[in-house]
């Protein structure tokens, strides 16, 4: 055998088959983390309870969630077309809705908090107390402003209904004010202005901005704020990531994630109270 065809290699050849190595390895074992789309509403994101919750389900499953805030209304619309994997709302009725048109496998409560009513601290309204539908009569009386989401969220149409359930609502060219914005918007307009209105407890907590707003109406049971997590029907839309979502799903209503769902608090108050399978 001829030896001399073996040249060895020299240490910039060496060096060069070591990076290649190196690259190719970290390439394998640093592939990009699996993901899925999850549309929901603001409360959930603006009060900060999704950037507490989804680092632990990724430690928990690898999967990344990218999450697109909306009212809750537009979130379920993304579902009926198939643009988002999972659902995380708060409209019970509509999720329902949702459940019985086939737009989704099944609903799951997943846990609650509640709405209050906010407005200056003055009162001027004079709508301070525990029922939510005799406030609206008297700031429909008053004129008072009035700050609405009117964006077909979870908290639109809860404000909705109780509107109906008082009997009134604002005419147009009065002190109400549909923004069709998020909550932290509708928020910031209220303070500004210094107008009442209805706002999610979870939003309202982790809310920096408040100049002189305060609660004014809380503790009517009417005012129980339920959320849902579905899975969208691979059926309906069979590229969705039905067993990722699922994942997420399953881990969320798991004791494991109801107990980061509790953990999560702002100055010590809890903002989501978890009730899975209740």
């Amino acid at each position: 055998m001829n030896f001399k065809c073996f040249r060895p290699l020299g240490l910039v050849q060496t060096g060069l088959l070591a990076l290649f190595f190196v690259a190719s390895t970290q390439s394998h074992s640093q592939s990009p983390a699996q993901s899925i789309v999850m549309a929901s509403t603001t409360s959930t994101e603006q009060s900060g309870l999704f950037a507490h919750l989804l680092p632990a389900f990724k430690k928990a499953s690898g999967l990344d969630v990218k999450v697109v805030a909306l009212g809750t209304g537009q979130a379920l619309d993304m579902g009926r077309r198939g643009d988002a994997d999972v659902l995380f709302v708060h409209d019970q009725e509509a999720e329902e809705k949702m459940v019985a048109d086939g737009f989704v496998l099944k609903r799951f409560g997943v846990m609650y908090n509640d709405f209050v009513l906010v407005g200056p601290a003055a009162d001027p309204a004079r709508v301070r107390g525990r029922d939510i539908v005799a406030a609206l009569k008297q700031l429909a009386m008053a004129n008072s402003g009035f700050v609405s989401r009117g964006d077909k969220s979870g908290t639109h149409a809860a404000e909705l209904r109780f509107w109906k359930m008082a009997g009134v609502m604002p005419a147009p060219g009065s002190a109400y004010r549909a923004c069709g914005c998020g909550m932290g918007q509708a928020l910031n307009i209220a303070a500004s202005t210094g107008a009442y209105l209805l706002a999610d407890r979870g939003t309202w907590l982790s809310f920096k901005n408040r100049a002189d707003l305060t609660v004014l109406v809380e503790g009517d049971t009417r005012l129980f704020n339920q959320y849902g997590v579905m899975v969208v029907n691979p059926a309906k839309h069979p590229h969705v990531k039905t067993a990722d979502a699922q994942k997420f799903v399953d881990w969320v209503l798991s004791p494991a994630g109801q107990a980061v769902v509790a953990s999560y608090k702002i100055d010590g108050e809890q903002l989501f109270f978890p009730n899975a399978g209740k």
